[in-house]
């Protein structure tokens, strides 16, 4: 199995506002960019996605290191999403998971790969976490002017 790298981050104008996500993958000496946005949306959907993108494009199983500043993606993936399936989808509030949508994705996309999370503080000295926050701002505020 290969070894990859993926390092995410999201960002939003306003939350809710115009949103944009971004995700480098990094493979021996390669390094692929990868970004996105939305004109209406939240930070943890931004996050979200970028986590979804930058798995989804690996083309084959692989043993994956996901880098995240995002503690709410980090421990909804690795921690409360088991309670959520087992209670159908509910917090133990007994309230729909909130972004379900992109939590059921996730799920799918992680199911494919070998995946170890890491967390990241973010604008931190992270080279790669600090060029997606760049890449993530830009495409939320190309998307706003685009409004």
């Amino acid at each position: 199995m290969k070894g990859v790298q993926l390092i995410t981050d999201g960002a939003c104008l306003g939350n809710p506002g115009p949103g944009g996500w971004a995700a480098i993958l990094r493979f021996n000496e390669r390094k692929k960019e990868l970004w996105g946005s939305e004109p209406h949306t939240t930070n943890n959907r931004m996050e979200l996605r970028a986590a979804i993108e930058g798995l989804r494009i690996l083309k084959e199983a692989c043993e994956v290191e996901v880098v995240t500043d995002s503690e709410y993606v980090k421990n909804g993936i690795t921690a409360w999403i088991h309670g959520w399936k087992r209670k159908g989808w509910v917090t133990t509030a007994n309230k729909p998971v909130v972004n379900q949508d992109l939590w059921k994705a996730l799920d799918e996309q992680v199911a494919r790969h070998k995946v170890k999370w890491t967390w990241t503080k973010g604008h931190a000295n992270h080279a790669d976490n600090n060029r997606c926050d760049e890449l993530a701002s830009s495409a939320a505020r190309e998307q706003s002017f685009n409004q």
